[in-house]
C-alpha cells in the first residue's frame, strides 16, 4: 500500500523501539503499536536528532516525567500534513459522484476520521452549503491528538496560506467567492461560524475507538496509509460497521482496500481517487 523507508537500527535500539512505544501507551493510553514501524522509527530518529538526547532510552525516560516533552514528541509522531481542498481533483468527484447519492437521504451524518487541524473538514463543509446539504447534515470531526483538534475547532488558519486554499478552492469547483468563508483579521482568517454550528469535533482513537453508528459517509484520507496490515484491516472493518448500506467511504491518494480483508466489502465509486461504496 505504500513503500516505507527501511530504517536501519541496531537490535538494541529495536529494543528500546519497541520499549519505548509500549511505555508511551501504557503510560498516556496512545497506542502505536500497530503502525508501520519505518514511520514510526524515522520519525523518533529526527526528533532524537533535534532534542539533542543520546538514546531513545533517555527519551523514554524524558516522555515518562515530562509531559509537555511527550506531547512535542506525540505531534512528531502523529505528523499532520493538511490544507484547504487538498487534491481539489478529490473534492471534484464527490461533488459530480457522491452528492447525487447524498441528496437522496433526508438527514445526513458523515464521520471524518484524522481530521488534523480541520483544513479538510471545514472544505467538506463548504462544498455540501454550495450544494445546499449542509443545513441537513451533521459532521463528525475526530482526531487523536487533542491539540490539533482545538486549532481545527478554532478554525484560525494563516492568512499567508489562503492564496493557495483558494485556488484550490476553485480547482475543486467552488461555485462562490472563497473570501465569503472566512473573516480576515491582522495575519490570520477565521472560519465561518456557520460552517462550524455543523461540525462536533471531539478525540477519538482509530486504533482503540469505538464506531460511529448509521455514517452516510466517511472521510479518512492519509491517516491509514501510516499503519500496519494488521490495524488497517480492523479500521476498515470499523469504517463498515459505522456505514450504513450503501454508505461512501473516502480514502487517500495512495490508500486502497484491495489487499485488505474488507476488499469484498466495498465497490469502486471513483477508483481514481479511492472513493468506494458499501455493498456489504
Amino acid at each position: 500500500m505504500h513503500n516505507e523507508e527501511i530504517i536501519k537500527i541496531s537490535d538494541n535500539e529495536s529494543i528500546e523501539f519497541d520499549l519505548l512505544i509500549e511505555a508511551i501507551y501504557k503510560k498516556y493510553g496512545y497506542d502505536f503499536r500497530n503502525y508501520s514501524k519505518a514511520t514510526l522509527k524515522r520519525r523518533i530518529q529526527g526528533k532524537l536528532t533535534s532534542s539533542g538526547l543520546d538514546s531513545i532510552s533517555v527519551m523514554q525516560h524524558e516522555i515518562l516525567y515530562d509531559k509537555k516533552f511527550f506531547e512535542s514528541v506525540l505531534i512528531d509522531l502523529t505528523v499532520n500534513v493538511t490544507e484547504m481542498f487538498r487534491d481539489p481533483s478529490f473534492y471534484c468527484a464527490v461533488r459530480e459522484n457522491v452528492v447525487p447519492l447524498l441528496k437522496s437521504y433526508p438527514f445526513l451524518k458523515i464521520w471524518h476520521a484524522g481530521c488534523s487541524t480541520g483544513e479538510e473538514v471545514y472544505s467538506m463543509a463548504i462544498l455540501l452549503a454550495e450544494e445546499n446539504l449542509l443545513s441537513r447534515t451533521t459532521i463528525y470531526a475526530t482526531d487523536i491528538d487533542d491539540k490539533v483538534l482545538k486549532k481545527a475547532k478554532e478554525g484560525i488558519y494563516s492568512l499567508d496560506k489562503i492564496r493557495e486554499y483558494t485556488s484550490n478552492y476553485q480547482k475543486a469547483g467552488g461555485t462562490e467567492s472563497f473570501s465569503d468563508y472566512y473573516t480576515a483579521k491582522y495575519e490570520a482568517v477565521i472560519m465561518d461560524s456557520e460552517l462550524k454550528k455543523k461540525i462536533v469535533f471531539s478525540q477519538h482513537n482509530l486504533v482503540s475507538g469505538k464506531s460511529f453508528s448509521e455514517m452516510n459517509m466517511i472521510v479518512c484520507r492519509n491517516v491509514i496509509i501510516y499503519f500496519d496490515k494488521e490495524l488497517q484491516n480492523r479500521v476498515l472493518s470499523l469504517f463498515n460497521g459505522s456505514l450504513i448500506d450503501k454508505g461512501i467511504l473516502c480514502l487517500g491518494s495512495k490508500e486502497s482496500i484491495q489487499f485488505t480483508s474488507s476488499r469484498n466489502q466495498f465497490g469502486e465509486l471513483v477508483g481514481k481517487e479511492k472513493i468506494y461504496q458499501k455493498v456489504r
